[in-house]
């Protein structure tokens, strides 16, 4: 169920088992009907509206209680050869009823399970991704509700003292990776409640690990063995009911890692129109892992050239000129690849741009470079009313 996405790139395939191949059809229907606001009616989902109480590692894990969820690992690695790689593993949870029909059948559907894996390889300017679905069921797939322990088939995170540990494989393309703490978790937003409009619960509780010191091994299919590979990660974890308003087309993110050893976040929420959302804001941390909530005021995100995807027919900003006006921090950054593209029609229905990027520029007027991760949705048509 593979397909080719242009020159250097490998499409993202569904990898399933027999039976989840006979399923993936009904599961694949389940997901539009979720989409179009199916679920909602068995049940009232809590809303993001009152800031949380935070509990860790508690809070690492799944929330049922809400609509959506997702853990999100991006990273920037470097090979004993001195090759640069991205990778990206995303879980999420998408809920489908609050209570299943049959509470003592494990096959009755209460959450479907999602996720995507891709891996770039910069010097051969090469991207692959994959992605799997699944319901629940007996041991396909889940999450634990009192710490982090995420898994699709054999794909997974999980959270033993400190240290995050994320798996995944498929026949050519693998990650094992070591993901430790280099500064504290950080609450975006107002204490992690992260607003994305004025209507009430149009909102996610919303923390990242900004900067992970990241050691392991990956295989992609161009390589021969596992590579021993070393850098830096960045975690995030959301989870809320309603998010995107009708007028809301989609998102630019962006995680960025300055030789200064402060980290960026950008969170730009676009209209039809294309302006930004007066709900977009960001976040710098500092070196000591202080972090500082930054308003739509203070952000300045200039697209510089664009790049049309011959997959999607989607055009993409390919290069931007950033700047934090609040601490004179002034960008210029663009993608390792230029197509870092996912389709992702066997699991989240969305076609998203997300990969590994790199700049330069300054920060209080001396010299930095930058490196990390951007993602854009809703080029490829809008996600209003669907997140």
């Amino acid at each position: 169920m593979g397909r080719g996405m242009g020159t250097g790139v490998t499409g993202c395939r569904l990898q399933v088992t027999s039976f989840l191949l006979l399923l993936s059809t009904i599961l694949l229907a389940i997901c539009m009907l979720v989409s179009l606001g199916w679920g909602a009616q068995e049940g009232a989902w809590k809303q993001a509206v009152e800031p949380w109480k935070w509990h860790f590692p508690r809070d690492h894990g799944a929330h049922p209680e809400f609509r959506t969820e997702w853990w999100y690992f991006t990273g920037n690695l470097m090979d004993t050869a001195g090759k640069q790689y991205g990778y990206q593993l995303t879980f999420f949870r998408q809920g489908v009823a609050l209570q299943p029909k049959d509470p003592q059948n494990s096959w009755s559907i209460r959450d479907l399970y999602l996720a995507h894996f891709t891996l770039t390889d910069v010097s051969l300017s090469r991207f692959w991704c994959d992605e799997r679905t699944s319901r629940t069921g007996p041991g396909l797939a889940g999450a634990a509700k009192d710490g982090m322990d995420v898994r699709l088939l054999n794909w997974s995170a999980t959270m033993k003292g400190n240290t995050i540990l994320v798996e995944a494989r498929r026949q050519d393309m693998e990650l094992s990776l070591k993901l430790t703490p280099r500064k504290p978790l950080v609450l975006q937003g107002e204490d992690g409640l992260s607003r994305k409009g004025p209507n009430k619960g149009q909102a996610s509780y919303y923390y990242s690990y900004t900067e992970l010191q990241t050691n392991g091994t990956i295989k992609t299919p161009g390589s021969q063995t596992a590579l021993r590979v070393e850098g830096t990660s960045w975690f995030d974890h959301e989870f809320g009911s309603n998010q995107l308003a009708q007028d809301q087309v989609g998102w630019d993110w962006f995680s960025l890692h300055l030789s200064s050893g402060q980290d960026v976040m950008i969170y730009l929420l676009r209209r039809k129109d294309g302006s930004p959302d007066p709900a977009s804001s960001g976040t710098l941390v500092d070196r000591s892992g202080k972090a500082t909530h930054l308003a739509l005021s203070e952000i300045s995100v200039e697209p510089l050239s664009h790049w049309k995807s011959t997959q999607s027919g989607a055009t993409y900003p390919s290069q931007w000129r950033i700047a934090i006006r609040s601490a004179n921090i002034n960008l210029v950054v663009g993608p390792l690849v230029a197509n870092q593209e996912l389709v992702t029609e066997g699991s989240t229905g969305v076609t998203y741009w997300e990969g590994a990027v790199a700049g330069t520029g300054t920060s209080g007027g001396g010299q930095v470079t930058c490196k990390g991760y951007i993602e854009m949705t809703g080029y490829a048509g809008s996600l209003g009313g669907v997140f």
